[in-house]
């Protein structure tokens, strides 16, 4: 299917591979699970959730004059010493969270023929299907994915939208879109940075895509196989929605592997790739993965914020030697899409030695 939005063309894409709701709702075989089992690679055990617990962010306190200076400390703890936080009182309305976790799961309930009709085409990864195949001898995740660009509107490819999620989607977007440039604000604040470096980490929340996880059950081998390998988010800034209540997310923390419980009703933010540059390696960006349930499926909903595809990457802080490189955001994209997903690689690609 052709792209029609008004992002650059050949961005590039992924390699096609099955279906794996379809494969999990039939009595998959051997051969064909082979290519999921991990093997030496497998997930190792995580961390008891209970002993370590995620930062939390109060987004309202945060923006309130009379608490943002204790709510900005807290801030700034995460970021420095987590790279993931919990955020709560963000102000998104429960109602248009609760549509579009509807709408989500509906999408994937749909028939395999019907959700093929957003299928991605060549060359892109917008639409149903997977991202970052780019061999086929590569380990793939237990999982299939709807990606979508849906801010600034002019990036939409509508033809990939489903009908039944649009308006949901719409709104849920620009909700948290809102959220992501407050955020954005107070980590430059924090910062220190002046008014020129300070507005252009608030556009790092500019445009938006959103990647609609779908994580089958997998009772022959789920600790085995992985939903999403481990990798840090080569964007700005994540807001990761769990639609249903199955855990699933793990952080990498000093070598082990920890739970993320989400709260009720809270977003889970993570630093991307970019904002380690932009932040010259004080906020880092920090790699997490998918575990998947041996009984029960898992559906989230991570957007990710970047600048528009005109900006420029580079680290902001006045007065330190650089350590990492400037790009154009449109070659960042390009140079992520063309890799394999696979712990900090593109940070390692954007390191100056």
């Amino acid at each position: 299917m052709e792209d029609t939005s008004a992002k650059p063309r050949n961005l590039g894409g992924s390699l096609p591979v099955p279906n794996v709701q379809d494969l999990a709702d039939d009595e998959i075989t051997p051969e064909l699970l082979e290519r999921y089992l991990r093997g030496a690679d497998a997930p190792a055990a995580a961390v008891n959730a209970s002993l370590v617990v995620v930062p939390v962010v109060d987004l309202g306190r945060l923006l309130d004059p009379a608490h943002a200076e204790e709510e900005a400390g807290r801030l700034r703890a995460a970021c420095e010493e987590w790279g993931f936080f919990q955020v709560v009182n963000h102000g998104v309305p429960e109602k248009i969270i609760g549509e579009v976790k509807e709408d989500v799961e509906a999408f994937f309930r749909l028939p395999l023929a019907e959700k093929q009709a957003v299928a991605q085409g060549p060359g892109g990864i917008e639409g149903y299907g997977q991202a970052f195949v780019v061999s086929e001898e590569q380990k793939l995740d237990w999982a299939d994915m709807l990606f979508l660009s849906t801010q600034p509107p002019e990036y939409r490819s509508l033809n990939f939208w489903p009908d039944t999620l649009r308006a949901s989607l719409e709104r849920y977007s620009a909700e948290v879109q809102r959220v992501a440039a407050g955020l954005l604000r107070a980590m430059a604040r924090n910062l220190g940075l002046g008014a020129a470096e300070g507005e252009m980490m608030a556009s790092v929340a500019d445009a938006q895509a959103m990647r609609i996880n779908y994580y089958p059950a997998c009772p022959a081998a789920h600790e085995q196989v992985l939903g999403l390998s481990p990798h840090s988010d080569a964007v700005g800034l994540t807001l990761l929605l769990q639609v249903s209540p199955v855990p699933g997310l793990q952080i990498r923390r000093h070598n082990s592997w920890i739970p993320v419980e989400p709260l009720p009703g809270a977003l889970v933010a993570n630093i991307g790739d970019v904002v380690e540059v932009l932040t010259n390696g004080r906020y880092k960006s920090i790699e997490h993965r998918a575990v998947v349930s041996a009984r029960h499926h898992r559906v989230s909903l991570a957007a990710f914020h970047s600048a528009k595809f005109d900006a420029t990457y580079g680290p902001l802080l006045v007065g330190e030697p650089p350590r990492y490189r400037t790009i154009a955001a449109e070659d960042y994209v390009k140079l992520v899409l063309s890799s394999k997903l696979e712990g900090k690689n593109i940070m390692d690609a954007m390191r100056i030695d």
